[in-house]
């Protein structure tokens, strides 16, 4: 039997890039198929009690700060702690996602996500601009049309649906993977998920 996976992330989410290729690797290695979910995390926070990154206690966005070095470092990827284009607004990235997955394929939309999370983290790249979501196109190898298929209606539906079976489901932050009903918050815990996914 495959199994699938229910991947919630948001475009912009550093932890979601922290993890991203690994999950990637790990869903290819078991054969699973991965249903990207790109979610709406504000409206999420406002009926899971999380709040945007800007009104959390100063000690708690310190903190986060010293995580993503150390999980940086760590797995040794690149990552500016304090990006030039941080925060962004995700929507237009995830709805772009949301149209390659429709298009392309969830494989292709798996790398748009990963090449999407590099750019803000990595590259310092402006997601919220259409420009630099035609460049990450192109340099995927898929088609300019995407973008503007992204902004069309049933991409909007989809990304509602997203978001709201993400509140259905009790999910409250990025990433979130979902096999067989049972969730697995955070990169740090793909060492769970890998697990969850050998025993299957």
């Amino acid at each position: 039997m495959i199994t699938t996976i229910d991947y919630y992330f948001t475009p912009q989410s550093p932890w979601t890039y922290l993890g991203h290729q690994r999950f990637t690797e790990m869903a290819q290695k078991v054969g699973a198929t991965v249903r990207l979910l790109p979610t709406d995390f504000g409206k999420v926070f406002a009926v899971s009690g999380g709040l945007p990154l800007g009104q959390r206690a100063p000690q708690r966005q310190a903190y986060r700060l010293v995580e993503l070095k150390r999980f940086s470092e760590n797995l040794q990827m690149p990552l500016h702690i304090k990006p030039a284009f941080f925060p962004v607004a995700g929507d237009d990235a995830a709805r772009l996602i949301i149209a390659v997955d429709q298009h392309d394929g969830a494989e292709a939309a798996m790398r748009l996500s990963g090449a999407v999370f590099k750019a803000v983290w990595a590259e310092e790249r402006n997601i919220a601009d259409a420009v630099v979501l035609a460049q990450l196109l192109s340099e995927q190898g898929l088609s300019a049309d995407r973008l503007a298929q992204s902004r069309s209606p049933a991409v909007q539906q989809s990304y509602e649906a997203n978001t709201q079976k993400a509140i259905d489901g009790a999910v409250f932050g990025a990433p979130s993977y979902v096999i067989d009903g049972e969730m697995f918050w955070g990169q740090d815990r793909l060492e769970f998920v890998a697990k969850k996914l050998a025993a299957k």
